[in-house]
């Protein structure tokens, strides 16, 4: 397909309306063109919303109405559910003939399980959780539905009748909060737990998606005084949570105030922190990640993958979440892959090579592997100050799935800074990071220089690098093919060095071995890792990034932590 049509995918919930619309991407996540949120109520109710108020109904036709306009600009296809508010209305019916016949929109009514299966795909498009046994929670108006799994099919999917909304209605009228009615809430959450207690076990993980989780995560981090920029993949603690609600509690008159709390959130908030906090304690969860994907977009993947009934739109890339989302980021900016692999493999390899010398680990290499990909893009902006452009495309994209805010940072910064000055503290965004941060970037930049550098002409006559600390400082062993003219690499990356030797605090030097000597000693090096390692990432690694510089080793399918 070599236009494929866009989608948009619409959830009618208890609380809100929410879309997206996007267009497939081969090989990684959609690229979406609009969101949109509207709030309606649609449901109400202390237990079974057993009717639909006609004032209700009328709102949400109108943002039905709204919703099919916008995706008729971008020449969409349409696909809606609707959840717990709709499928235990007596009165549905009539909601669905008038979504059909005053909006143009077919709403399709899911069960709880269908609901919690989507819920659990739109959670890993976004958090790169699959391939680790993990637990998702998505806390919706009208149920709640909570999902473990390892791959992208649920091992336990439950939709419980537990929403802000419902708890909210039956316990904190009008968001009030009477004595004794934050305990009876917790005993009522609790026995909607209980039953299923034994079947929660084993997860690595737990994920959050929905307004409510967001929300709290939000609180959280402006009450420690670090208001997130995004809620991606943003941890939310026991702790943290702990000191919201007690917060939320002891402020029922003025709680719109509070720090990070949305306004238009302040009447159900309470029931939904109560509601996570008691799930937090009975499942045993410390910390909370949250997953910007849900219903919405596990709905979108859904159908596109029915659609156009092939994998490479659907939900292969999900195993390598990091990966992909980088290599989509990179072909959607026109990024030369080719220069692009091969620069950030030589970077990669002095990175392995001298790890007893700075100490990193596999999220720092992972940080240097994404920024490397993705430094020129800026390049499809302009190319004067291109690394600049770069740092804001990297920082703004919605298409870099699976990473926190802080790795996104990290990364866009040592794109930033693979070109031009040093970073400096005269730098705003540098200088807002910790100095453990900021002695990431410069070491990480400083790499992805030299990286740069030995692939100078674009002709990858570098082979690969080996490097050693010794007594003269570090030594970087240039390996190059056989009668390969070099001298440009060579004088390039002798004359971008100087932020490396600076992060290292050592002189820096080069030697070059080129020719048959160079392919002996690739070769020896290869068989003896492949013998010491067989079938591991390493083994594959060596054999293959000789022939294919731009296809080896791209790791990033490794989640957060």
């Amino acid at each position: 397909m070599a236009n494929p049509r866009a989608l948009a995918a619409i959830d009618v919930g208890t609380n809100s309306v929410h879309m997206v619309v996007a267009r497939p991407v081969p090989g990684g996540p959609p690229d979406f063109l609009a969101r949109e949120r509207m709030p309606v109520r649609l449901g109400s109710g202390g237990s079974d919303m057993k009717r639909l108020q006609p004032d209700a109904i009328d709102r949400a036709i109108a943002a039905l109405d709204e919703c099919r306009r916008i995706a008729e600009a971008h020449r969409a296809d349409v696909a809606a559910v609707a959840t717990s508010a709709v499928r235990e209305a007596a009165n549905a019916a009539d909601f669905l003939r008038r979504a059909r016949t005053e909006a143009g929109v077919s709403v399709e009514v899911v069960s709880g399980v269908e609901e919690a299966r989507l819920i659990h795909l739109g959670a890993l498009s976004a958090a790169p959780i699959a391939g680790r046994p993990h637990l998702v929670i998505d806390i919706g108006g009208g149920s709640t539905e909570v999902i473990v799994g390892t791959g992208t099919e649920p091992t336990l999917a439950r939709s419980l009748k537990l929403g802000h909304i419902r708890l909210t209605d039956r316990f904190f009228p009008g968001g009030r909060i009477e004595p004794g009615a934050v305990k009876a809430c917790r005993r009522h959450i609790q026995s909607f737990i209980a039953p299923f207690l034994r079947e929660v076990t084993n997860f690595e993980v737990a994920v959050g998606c929905s307004g409510t989780i967001e929300a709290l995560a939000l609180m959280g981090a402006a009450r420690r005084g670090e208001p997130l920029r995004t809620v991606a993949n943003a941890a939310l603690g026991r702790q943290d949570l702990d000191a919201v609600v007690a917060d939320l509690i002891a402020r029922p008159a003025d709680r719109a105030g509070l720090p990070g709390l949305d306004p238009g959130r302040a009447e159900v908030i309470v029931a939904g922190a109560v509601l996570l906090r008691q799930m937090f304690k009975s499942l045993g969860i410390r910390t909370l990640t949250v997953s910007t994907g849900a219903l919405r977009e596990g709905l979108l993947l859904d159908r596109f993958h029915r659609r156009d009934r092939s994998p490479v739109h659907g939900l292969h890339h999900l195993n390598d979440l990091r990966r992909s989302s980088v290599l989509a980021a990179a072909r959607r900016y026109d990024e030369d892959i080719a220069h692009a692999g091969h620069s950030t493999n030589l970077a990669l390899e002095l990175f392995d090579e001298i790890r007893p010398a700075h100490g990193l680990g596999e999220p720092e290499r992972e940080v240097l592997e994404a920024a490397g990909l993705l430094h020129n893009i800026g390049r499809f902006v302009a190319y004067a100050a291109h690394h600049q452009h770069s740092y804001y495309l990297i920082r703004h994209s919605e298409q870099l799935a699976g990473f926190t805010e802080n790795e996104l940072e990290l990364i866009a910064q040592v794109a930033r800074y693979h070109r031009k000055s040093a970073p400096r503290q005269s730098h705003s965004s540098f200088a807002a990071l910790d100095e453990a941060d900021q002695h990431r970037v410069r070491l990480l930049a400083g790499l992805l220089r030299v990286g740069i550098a030995l692939d100078r002409t674009y002709r990858r006559v570098v082979r690969h690098v080996k490097a050693a600390v010794d007594d003269r400082g570090l030594r970087i062993e240039v390996h190059t093919a056989a009668d390969a003219d070099a001298e440009l690499e060579l004088f390039t990356a002798r004359d971008r060095c100087g932020l490396l030797a600076d992060a290292l605090n050592l002189p820096v030097r080069f030697e070059v071995k080129t020719g048959r000597e160079a392919g002996k000693a690739a070769a020896a090096e290869t068989a003896t890792t492949a013998a010491a390692q067989p079938g591991t990432a390493a083994a594959e690694m060596a054999t293959t990034t000789a022939a294919q510089p731009q296809a080896a080793a791209a790791t990033l399918s490794r989640g957060a932590g």
